[in-house]
């Protein structure tokens, strides 16, 4: 099997060479940059959290408040997922389709659980939700052809 490799830092052409170590360096400074925004993000929930708990009725969430801070840990989460993404693109043995399409999900579960139904009309939800059938069934797919490469390449053992 061979190896694929995104951005070959040898290449007969030295400047395309070149050019792929200089985009290795730019995303290894966006992975630096998304751990810096991880951590900010955990000290906005932190703070959000602090907040909501401090106001009247002390120490008691409301049912907005929760929404909130959900909205609050799923950004960080997503922050994660993106920094998972930057990561793969340094890596050469893999292709991140599957945490890409993931982290496409997490986003739109995101919107749906923070979505207030009462301002936004019929089709911007009927396009959240084809959104989420669009992503869900590509998921399954991607899954699902994973599990049985996985099966092929035990049974080939």
């Amino acid at each position: 099997m061979e190896i694929h490799e995104e951005l070959p830092t040898e290449h007969e052409d030295k400047l395309i060479s070149f050019l792929n170590k200089m985009i290795k360096f730019a995303v290894k400074i966006l992975a630096i940059l998304m751990v810096l925004v991880i951590f900010w993000g955990v000290i906005d929930v932190i703070y959000v959290l602090y907040n909501h708990l401090m106001k009247a009725p002390f120490m008691l969430l409301s049912i907005s408040d929760i929404f909130r801070t959900f909205a609050a840990f799923l950004v960080v989460l997503i922050a994660i997922e993106i920094y998972q993404n930057i990561i793969l693109y340094l890596r050469t043995d893999i292709i991140p389709i599957k945490l890409v399409v993931a982290t496409a999900l997490m986003a739109i579960a995101r919107k749906v659980i923070i979505i207030d139904f009462n301002t936004l009309s019929a089709m911007y939800i009927f396009a959240i939700a084809a959104v989420v059938f669009a992503l869900g069934i590509t998921y399954y797919l991607i899954e699902g052809n994973h599990k049985e490469s996985v099966d092929y390449e035990c049974e080939e053992k």
